[in-house]
């Protein structure tokens, strides 16, 4: 059974188009929220006078992705200190918002914001609030970078991400750095689970996808769905594929056209660009 949450993170396309690339979020509707005008216009909640908040309804699969998951993307997509603004766009329709269906979602998103407070320099201002009548905007807001091409601007807190990461782990996940061969504890590891992005958490890689290399970094031959982005990267007077995650954008290492198995790819990433999770076994020794 899908769960549902309603979010507004400032203008609802760029909101969207974020949910819309988490691995497990199966449906997303943008909208109008919290306001005094039944069935309002994009124009009336534009003028600022009707109170309702632009916000995006996320219906997700809680066996793929948790609440708690869906939450740090929210957090980590815009600025949650920002009151009534998110970046050029002012207003009480862009303000910070979590709308809950459930006891369980409200507990979980004021302890989201305990967890992210000491991360920013200001006070958390999001609003958690019982969801009240969600009433989908115009057909055209719906799927509207999809829809264009359009894109709006990018929100990215490094004193947040500062404070978050470890030194070295920041210097290679937001700075694009790189750890030096054969000093990552992941090199030479075998145990079963999966690999997760150091920053946000995301699933990335399978244990089954992983390969004894030689390089000095780990290998693998395929990411999880959805999980990771390509980008090219000229840096260094060279011309690479980056592979970044594909919730955070955070830099997890490159791929290339080398690899050992029926792929051809081997994804070479940092140690520091990851956590581990390990499978648990049943008492009988399966997975």
């Amino acid at each position: 059974m899908l769960a549902e949450i309603i979010l507004a993170a400032g203008c609802f396309w760029g909101v969207q188009a974020t949910f819309d690339n988490v691995n497990g979020v199966r449906e997303t509707t943008v909208g109008y929220i919290g306001g005094n005008l039944k069935n309002p216009s994009y124009k009336d909640v534009s003028s600022g006078q009707t109170g309702h908040a632009e916000a995006v309804k996320v219906s997700f699969d809680p066996n793929t992705v948790s609440l708690d998951e869906i939450l740090d993307v929210f957090f980590i997509s815009h600025d949650p200190t920002s009151l009534n603004r998110q970046g050029p766009d002012v207003g009480t329709q862009y303000r910070s918002a979590i709308f809950y269906n459930t006891p369980e979602q409200k507990k979980a998103a004021e302890n989201k914001i305990k967890e992210y407070a000491p991360y920013f320099d200001k006070p958390i201002v999001t609003q958690v609030l019982p969801a009240t009548d969600f009433y989908p905007a115009e057909e055209y807001h719906q799927k509207y970078f999809q829809k264009t091409g359009a894109k709006c601007h990018t929100y990215k807190n490094e004193e947040m991400w500062k404070k978050k990461l470890s030194k070295e782990r920041y210097k290679i996940m937001r700075e694009k750095g790189t750890e030096k061969p054969y000093s990552g504890k992941y090199v030479v590891f075998d145990e079963n689970g999966t690999y997760r992005c150091g920053a946000c958490g995301q699933p990335l890689f399978s244990s089954k996808s992983k390969f004894a290399t030689s390089c000095g970094w780990p290998g693998f031959d395929r990411p999880l769905p959805g999980a990771v982005k390509i980008q090219k990267d000229f840096s260094h007077s060279m011309i690479r594929d980056e592979v970044v995650c594909s919730r955070c954008g955070s830099h997890l290492g490159h791929v290339f056209k080398d690899g050992p198995t029926e792929t051809g790819d081997r994804y070479c990433i940092n140690s520091q660009a990851l956590d581990f999770e390990e499978t648990k076994m049943t008492p009988l020794g399966k997975n």
